[in-house]
């Protein structure tokens, strides 16, 4: 056990002189890395922001429960309770039918024509906001509400929630293949720049191998390398995320007073920022690893032959 401790503090202490003797070239690769990192990271932030502030909207996330013209004022409250209750309702407001109609006098400038109606058409309401944006999750709760008592009708109108969810959805998607695309490109990266290590050293680590050490003692000082310089890229990445959220927050304080509202983005959680730097570390040492597995192949197929 001392042994293998002693050996990764060696490689530790390795990979710590060699960044130290190259500091400027190990910035700029880590930059690299960031800027690719950052773009999938940015477009994941954009579509969690949108989600959030659609789901914040109270314009069309809607649904109207229209009661029957004899549903009375214990009834209404039973429907509220429900409303309360239902694990699928963010919130819910009651609209009276004479408040309804108070509205509708005021918004159509038809005061003169609904005064000479004989009586207020207009039920009582309830405007019920879901707490699920997915079309399906809408309409079964739509669905549901419809059959409660002294509900006549359960309108709404899927499809905003459609385009909205298929907009997302898409987004979604574009952040993912981009994501891979850009992983991949990081693997890259990592592959070379290892590789290069590895080149400059092939007299050291021949030396090595002719004295019997093996393909992880030799191995494991780069793919420290590699794993300090992935989470050093994804941690560069979170750090640009986080001044551009901070760049968009600064902009949208203007627009937010203009129409007397809070818009806000919310920046990477710290949880996702770790997964960001763990997984970026994990490509680091996976494209270190496999640029030194291909290296040490073909050194001791040379060696062999010799």
């Amino acid at each position: 056990m001392n042994a293998w401790l002693a050996q990764h503090r060696r490689a530790l202490t390795l990979t710590g002189r060699q960044i130290a003797a190259s500091p400027v070239a190990r910035t700029f690769q880590a930059l690299v890395i960031g800027v690719a990192i950052t773009l999938p990271l940015l477009l994941y932030l954009t579509v969690q922001n949108l989600a959030r502030l659609a789901g914040q909207s109270d314009a069309d996330a809607r649904i109207a429960l229209y009661l029957a013209a004899d549903a009375t004022a214990k009834e209404a409250a039973a429907i509220s309770t429900r409303l309360d209750a239902h694990a699928g309702v963010a919130g819910h407001r009651f609209v009276a039918r004479d408040e309804a109609l108070r509205d509708l006098k005021q918004r159509h400038d038809i005061a003169d024509l609904v005064d000479a109606l004989p009586k207020n058409p207009l039920p009582d309401a309830f405007v019920v906001r879901a707490a699920s944006l997915r079309p399906g999750d809408i309409e079964a709760l739509r669905s549901e509400a419809s059959a409660w008592p002294k509900v006549a009708l359960a309108q709404l109108d899927s499809a905003w929630a459609a385009r909205l969810d298929a907009g997302l959805d898409l987004a979604r998607s574009l952040a993912l293949g981009l994501g891979t695309v850009l992983a991949a490109a990081l693997l890259a990266v990592t592959f070379n720049t290892i590789g290069l290590q590895i080149v400059n050293r092939r007299e050291e680590i021949e030396v090595s191998r002719l004295i019997g050490a093996t393909h992880g003692f030799i191995r494991r000082p780069f793919l420290y390398a590699g794993v300090v310089q992935g989470a050093a890229g994804g941690a560069l990445a979170c750090a640009f995320a986080g001044v551009c959220v901070f760049w968009v927050n600064e902009q949208l304080r203007g627009v937010a007073a203009l129409y007397g509202t809070e818009l806000a983005a919310r920046a990477l959680p710290a949880g996702d920022a770790l997964a960001v730097i763990g997984f970026s570390a994990l490509l680091g040492w996976l494209g270190a690893w496999l640029a030194v597995t291909r290296h040490l192949l073909r050194l001791d197929s040379q060696l062999d032959a010799r």
